[in-house]
């Protein structure tokens, strides 16, 4: 296998990933010219158990786009990280002031609005009197210093408000350059996919096969085809010991049938013998 023993030592969080792409190859290995000698030679489990024993060897096959998927990975979560907790921080602090600002932004035109309405009113009511009141004038004067109060405040208002925009604008921008680099991610994750199932474990599980070592299991043997199956062993032999102790059969014992026949009687003048 033309693989580097030097391999780069995968992640912890990147083993699932090295584990779901060799299933994949075993799943489809039907589909693969090179692999169709899957479940004749070695099968399906045989094959990963050895594979995820070299995972270190097939990863060296896609050392490149590892490498190449790890830092853009590691890119991303850096800055998102600080700049998280940088706007943490920042949200945190303007929250508590947000109150305020909000409260002082509306409540200043509205107060300082009512109040010139009621003095400029009242101050223009007086200088109509004859004779005219001594302090008309002065609420005169209040009502416009309150008039100028409520245009400041609008004005402040205005301009908060442009500067929320301003704010959003530049946090979706920043939405969409982290949507930009989560896509490089995933880009980089998909070359490195690719490449260790085609440059590493494919041509593993190809070598595996054709290895000389890599024989077909004998088959089981089958039962005898009698009603009583054979135990292994043969019936004992009685035969009576030898001279020796040995078991050496010795000669059968002959028995001859008795001779029945009946004396010979030649007569009276006939003795028997």
């Amino acid at each position: 296998m033309h693989m580097n023993s030097s391999a780069p030592h995968l992640l912890a969080e990147d083993r699932p990933e090295f584990e779901r792409v060799l299933d994949e190859a075993l799943r489809t290995a039907h589909e693969r010219p090179e692999l169709t000698a899957v479940g004749q030679r070695l099968n399906t489990a045989q094959l990963r158990t050895m594979a995820m024993n070299a995972t270190a060897l097939i990863a060296a096959a896609a050392a490149a786009e590892y490498d190449h998927y790890v830092q853009v990975r590691e890119e991303v979560r850096t800055p998102a990280a600080r700049t998280g907790s940088v706007l943490a921080m920042g949200d945190a602090s303007e929250t508590a002031g947000a109150g305020v600002a909000a409260v002082v932004a509306v409540l200043t035109p509205v107060l300082a609005g009512t109040a010139a309405a009621i003095f400029l009113i009242v101050g223009y009511l007086l200088t109509m009197l004859t004779p005219e009141p001594e302090f008309a004038r002065a609420l005169l004067t209040a009502g416009w210093i309150f008039a100028a109060l409520a245009a400041a405040g609008i004005l402040v208002a205005a301009v908060g408000l442009l500067l929320t925009a301003l704010r959003n604008g530049s946090t979706a921008f920043s939405d969409g350059r982290a949507g930009e680099r989560s896509h490089e991610v995933e880009q980089a994750a998909a070359a490195w996919r690719q490449a260790l199932l085609e440059r590493g474990v494919v041509p593993f599980l190809r070598d595996a096969l054709a290895a000389p070592g890599a024989e077909p299991a004998a088959p089981a043997p089958r039962r005898p085809a009698g009603r009583i199956p054979d135990l292994g062993y043969s019936r004992p032999d009685y035969s009576s010991p030898g001279p020796d102790g040995g078991t050496a059969p010795g000669p059968r014992p002959s028995y001859s049938s008795p001779d029945f026949s009946s004396p010979d009687f030649g007569g009276p003048d006939h003795k028997p013998e």
